[in-house]
């Protein structure tokens, strides 16, 4: 498993944004396929479930991302003063 996670981080140092984007239209389309399969019945709880998740993830890569800009603008802020 560690061998299987390394090559993931050595492939994400690679990336490009464009080839992150298409990785997620990818799972994205997986996800709807999914759901196309849930049960009338069960779709709620899938909504739901869905929805959390996607709430938490999304706070996770925001925070990530925000403390991101917020350094490079700190750095940008330095060398102007340089």
């Amino acid at each position: 498993m560690r061998k299987l996670i390394g090559w993931a981080d050595g492939y994400l140092q690679e990336c490009t944004w464009k080839d992150l984007a298409l990785i997620k239209f990818c799972l994205g389309s997986l996800g709807v396929l999914i759901g196309l399969q849930v049960p009338k019945k069960r779709k709620k709880a899938a909504a739901w479930t869905a929805g959390a998740v996607f709430a938490v993830t999304y706070v996770a890569v925001m925070g990530k991302f925000i403390s991101f800009v917020l350094r490079r603008q700190d750095e940008d802020r330095e060398e102007d003063f340089s």
